[in-house]
């Protein structure tokens, strides 16, 4: 009797609240055209991407795509239409200015603060961008060309190749500093200082936020508590990082990839990136060579939403069917409802709820 109520227990941990199934997610093709590549503005399938990564969700609904390989910041409105915020198409650059005349080289991460003032990791210049709702874009910390560890103020600091980003509340801003393989933070006052992890020296060790190891981290999000949690990609795990405390592996096992589902230590990741937090501490990781999107609970189970690992396309329908091609960049809406993708190699971004 005891046996066959664990096994009952399993069943509902699995199925969700109340022991039901949870509602059929679909997934659609939001903007721009699978294996069309361009940077065309437009409504829906009519816009044009290359190669999309970071991506952000607005208060109002807007949705940012660092698009990576056309050098520009993108904006989805809330009716689907794309357009160039910042930044021209197939011009590498690090101008700052308002609209076209700013220049970016491979911007990767995005984030949206409260007002509605979008932050840029512009990786291929090693600097952070910020970029008024007007437009207006200027570098506010790092030296664009000049990579390196420095921690400082404004253009004294250097990154090497930062990619994730999460802005909090006060106007902090964390970022995964990937090519030094450790977390950054940039005060509202433009201070940098290392945050977590040791520059250049790459590793899997939990622990205080100093004695920490990363390798390669990339995706970051930021929840209610002032956690942040981290996509160790090299390692192929999830990380928490709290306010106050260890850093410590949420799930997955440092350097054993694959794709089992499962909770903490016995789930499998293949070289994720994005991640997103909900209101109700809900993780979502876009699992770039899986080419899945995961779900991680409070209760640390991980399991696969959308997609099939290893199954590359950019079918889409229901969750189970649908089909992704090396997903990068994940972000949720403020109600935690809708989940946006930047399908990176199919060169498009798809939504799921």
């Amino acid at each position: 009797m005891v046996l066959r109520f664990l096994s009952w227990l399993v069943v509902l941990v699995l199925l969700g609240p109340a022991g039901l199934a949870q509602p059929t997610r679909t997934v659609t093709t939001l903007a721009g055209r699978p294996k069309q590549r361009g940077a065309a503005d437009g409504a829906g399938t009519n816009a044009q991407f290359n190669r999309p990564m970071g991506i952000a969700v607005a208060p109002d609904g807007s949705v940012y795509v660092a698009d990576t390989d056309n050098h520009t910041l993108r904006c989805i409105s809330p009716t689907g239409v794309v357009t160039t915020v910042a930044g021209r198409a197939g011009v590498k650059g690090s101008a700052d200015g308002a609209g076209a005349a700013a220049c970016f080289t491979f911007p990767v991460g995005v984030a949206v603060d409260a007002h509605g003032t979008v932050y840029v990791a512009d990786a291929g210049n090693h600097t952070i961008r910020r970029v008024t709702p007007v437009g207006q874009v200027s570098t506010i910390a790092g030296l664009a060309g000049q990579k390196g560890r420095t921690d400082g103020a404004g253009s004294e600091a250097r990154f090497n190749m930062p990619h994730g980003l999460a802005v909090a509340p006060d106007g902090t801003l964390y970022v995964a500093d990937t090519e030094n393989h450790t977390l950054r933070q940039l005060t509202p006052e433009g201070r940098v200082s290392t945050w977590a992890g040791q520059a250049v020296q790459k590793g899997s060790t939990d622990g205080e936020r100093a004695a920490a190891r990363f390798f390669h981290p990339t995706g970051l999000a930021l929840d209610a508590s002032g956690t942040v949690y981290v996509v160790d990609n090299g390692n192929h795990v999830i990380r928490a990082v709290p306010a106050v405390g260890p850093v410590r592996t949420l799930a997955g096992q440092a350097g054993k990839h694959g794709s089992a589902d499962g909770v903490g230590a016995a789930a499998r990741f293949y070289w994720p990136n994005g991640i997103a937090v909900t209101a109700a501490g809900e993780l979502y990781v876009a699992d770039n060579v899986n080419a899945t999107i995961r779900q991680i609970t409070a209760a640390g189970i991980v399991t696969t939403v959308a997609g099939t690992a290893h199954h590359w396309g950019s079918q889409d329908g229901p969750a189970a069917d649908a089909q992704f091609e090396f997903p990068f960049g994940i972000a949720v809406d403020m109600a935690g409802l809708v989940l946006y993708i930047t399908d990176t190699k199919n060169h498009c971004v798809r939504r799921l709820q």
